[in-house]
């Protein structure tokens, strides 16, 4: 049979980074953290694992934030989540504001999204599902970094250099931008600024890659594996530019194989509709992806 329809088939090219799993940012108080990425936002603490008092996963769709107790992160950016109904949104913020009194703690209603700030200064940009995040319903799809003017181009051509990763420049509004496709439906940005950068504080992101060795031994010819954490998981802080060797960025990758124990690990996402008082069978959970359109 012949085909007569014309599609675009690298678009369904999927990235040697398969999924941007977590990012990591330590916390000096689980009950504010609680108050703000569970009550406020909306999201699900983790039931199986870290469920002590020095440490909290937070499930976002197949993503999550690790939130360790420690002297506070701030991750140099902000990262993209969605989540659906804006309205329940702003009512669930609006009703932690008066707990969260004193810290860093905002929020903002923007045409097209709401810019959160956590209770010590971490950005958040929440948008609604929509066709520039694909089938996310629930989820990170994005973590945007804000890198020196000029580092753009390099950090590009770094990660389909190491990675294998499709990468593009954009320019907007905003600037210059260095996209990087990580899986399906999500991206890593590393947007140019003018502005003064904060020192660089020990916040990591997690990823996991298809192709496990070949990154790791790029990365070892150029003396940036900065552990050797066991027989899945490497890690590196420096974005170096593949022709001059020159640092452009630093920010943690903990680098997992997809045959690390706990790649797709089902997460839990609980439905904050549901209450003990306003309570319905069989709706407990959140659906963290649209329905296919083909």
């Amino acid at each position: 049979m012949t085909a007569t329809a014309n599609f675009d088939r690298s678009q369904e090219d999927v990235s040697n980074i398969v999924h941007l799993e977590h990012v990591n940012v330590l916390v000096p108080d689980q009950r504010l953290a609680t108050l703000f990425y569970v009550t406020g936002l909306g999201l699900t603490r983790d039931p199986y694992l870290m469920t002590s008092v020095d440490n909290m996963w937070v499930n976002v769709g197949l993503s999550q934030f690790h939130l360790p107790t420690g002297k506070a992160q701030v991750l140099r950016g902000r990262t993209g989540l969605v989540i659906p109904d804006r309205a329940f949104l702003l009512k669930r913020l609006g009703s932690v504001r008066q707990h969260l009194a004193g810290t860093r703690f905002d929020f903002k209603e923007q045409p097209d999204f709401i810019d959160a700030v956590c209770p010590w200064g971490n950005r958040l940009r929440i948008h609604e599902p929509d066709a520039r995040f694909g089938a996310i319903a629930l989820g990170m799809p994005y973590v945007e970094f804000e890198v020196p003017a000029g580092a753009a181009e390099g950090i590009s051509q770094f990660y389909r250099d190491t990675f294998a990763t499709p990468s593009r420049l954009l320019e907007d509004a905003n600037g210059r931008c260095a996209e990087i496709k990580v899986g399906r439906d999500q991206r890593l940005l590393f947007r140019e600024t003018d502005g003064p950068l904060a020192d660089y504080d020990g916040h990591h992101i997690q990823v996991y890659v298809a192709d496990f060795s070949g990154p790791h031994r790029k990365l070892g010819d150029r003396g940036l594996v900065s552990e050797e954490s066991s027989q899945w998981q490497y890690r590196f802080l420096d974005i170096a530019d593949p022709g001059t060797g020159k640092i452009l960025f630093r920010i943690e990758h903990e680098v997992r194989s997809m045959t690390h124990p706990l790649y797709a690990r089902p997460l839990v996402n609980r439905n904050p509709y549901q209450t003990n008082r306003e309570f319905v069978a069989g709706q407990e959970t959140r659906t963290w992806a649209l329905p296919h359109s083909a």
